[in-house]
């Protein structure tokens, strides 16, 4: 089952249709007016979008060293923190998570990565009906509307789905850098899921099990600058259809920007924090008590933007559906149960649009 099930993941569910590159198209244009920019760039909704101006609203900031001691007086407090940050933002910032050496490592990969030349970055280029490899995410249809950004989308777990095809060789030691960044960012994700199963009423082990051998993806993301940064998008509204995603920023330009009360709320990356959103896999397993929120990249006018994110989902032979023990006749399941194998299959065939994944999987009742 589990070997059918990575077959399919690599090459028969589809992929994304080819786009032109948009670091290349950004060097090559002066946008100083709108008919510079290819139409299918052109979002003119996002010039009307409320972006909140109160600087003191942000994300929860939550300490793992206090999530991971043995005071059980500050354990018990930054574990409730952390609860409340999962079910009223579905964000938060991690500080003290122990992994700041490989961060840093990947974060240099990742802009040598994009300093190389098209043609070098093409050798790790997508193939048809492949999700992995150098181009774009999501595309597919002809007239669709497309994100002002390029991406690298990599599958480093589990080692079975592990394809070496495109995975880049320039840097030379972007590939054991990845591979160390992998280990270490898949352990603090099972740190947090182990801790959130427990805050959740679940069997810590039974809940974060389903994350052993998990399938994980590493997107690394290069925003070109954009003169007219207010008609276009570097990432299209969309909440995150897998479990647990860990993003780092790579550069000190902003962009991210998180719906909240209506609101278009950018968020400041604390220095040396990884920033942490629930998915949608998250908020169908907990039965809603999670969120999973809508979020997007903003464009710089004058400099590009590099960050990298971590998605974390069940195992392969998982079922994606409300956790059996969170479902009573009190409370009964408010999503779907599917394989696994057929909620990817859901994804890669839509294109990014809000949380209107979950409204597939949502049962009214």
């Amino acid at each position: 089952m589990e070997g059918e099930v990575v077959s399919n993941t690599r090459g028969e569910f589809g992929g994304s249709l080819p786009v032109e590159n948009v670091q290349a198209l950004a060097s090559s244009t002066i946008t100083n007016s709108s008919k510079d920019i290819p139409h299918r760039y052109l979002r003119p909704e996002v010039e009307f979008d409320q972006v909140s101006a109160d600087e003191s609203l942000q994300i929860p900031v939550i300490d793992m060293t206090k999530l991971l001691v043995n005071n059980d007086t500050d354990q018990a407090y930054e574990s409730a923190k952390l609860h409340s940050a999962c079910k009223a933002w579905g964000f938060f910032q991690l500080m003290n998570h122990g992994i700041s050496e490989a961060i840093e490592e990947m974060k240099k990969e990742t802009e040598e990565f994009f300093k190389l030349s098209l043609e070098e970055k093409m050798v790790c280029a997508q193939l048809p009906n492949s999700i992995e490899g150098y181009g774009q995410a999501f595309v597919v249809s002809e007239d669709q509307k497309l994100d002002w950004g390029d991406m690298l989308f990599l599958l480093p777990l589990p080692l079975p789905l592990r394809n070496l095809r495109f995975w880049p060789t320039t840097p030379p030691s972007f590939r054991s850098t990845l591979d160390r960044y992998s280990s270490e960012l898949k352990r603090v994700a099972i740190s947090l899921l182990r801790m959130m199963g427990k805050n959740l009423g679940l069997d810590q082990e039974a809940f974060t099990a389903l994350f052993e051998d998990c399938v994980q993806g590493i997107r690394m993301n290069y925003y070109p600058p954009c003169e007219l940064a207010s008609k276009v998008i570097g990432l299209t509204p969309h909440s995150d259809a897998t479990g647990l995603t860990l993003l780092i920023q790579v550069n000190q330009v902003q962009g991210l920007q998180i719906k909240k009360d209506g609101e278009w709320v950018p968020i400041k990356p604390l220095p040396g924090a990884i920033i942490i959103n629930i998915g949608d896999i998250l908020e169908i397993l907990s039965n809603g008590e999670y969120s999973s929120i809508e979020h997007r990249a903003a464009v710089n006018t004058e400099k590009e933007r590099l960050s990298i994110a971590g998605f974390h989902s069940p195992n392969l032979k998982a079922m994606v559906g409300p956790f059996p023990d969170l479902v009573n006749e009190e409370n009964a399941a408010k999503y779907k149960t599917i394989s696994h194998e057929d909620y990817v299959k859901l994804i890669i065939s839509s294109k990014l649009d809000g949380k209107s994944l979950l409204d597939h999987m949502r049962i009214t009742h």
